[in-house]
């Protein structure tokens, strides 16, 4: 079976993307980064320094610090696929942070948005 390309494709050429869609809906590229590090455990700096370097999605996720025990709450569908019906678990790290935005730019409260 061949490797999703989303694999291979930086972190930093789909962030731009997450943020456009988050800002066109009133939200804002914090926000954005505020989810991004509750799923993954990255810091501030952490975060930025990962950017920098083009990191791939799939060393992003391999190399996150601390992946959130909650991010198991995330269900529903995001792209056609039920979340929770994903097996692959990279796919799975990749559409549970799809959802998040995709609830963020939906005007989901940051406390809902982070199982709070």
């Amino acid at each position: 079976m061949t490797e999703h390309r989303i694999y291979s494709t930086s972190f930093a050429s789909v962030y731009p993307h997450y943020v456009a869609k988050a800002q066109r809906k009133g939200r804002t590229r914090a926000e954005v980064d505020e989810i991004i590090r509750w799923l993954t455990g990255y810091t501030e700096k952490e975060l930025d320094a990962e950017l920098e370097k083009k990191t791939s999605f799939e060393d992003f996720f391999g190399q996150a610090p601390r992946l959130n025990p909650l991010r198991n709450l995330i269900t529903r569908v995001v792209c056609g696929v039920r979340v929770e019906d994903i097996e692959d678990p990279l796919m799975k790290e990749i559409r549970y942070l799809d959802k998040l935005i995709d609830e963020l730019a939906k005007g989901k409260a940051m406390e809902k948005i982070l199982r709070k």
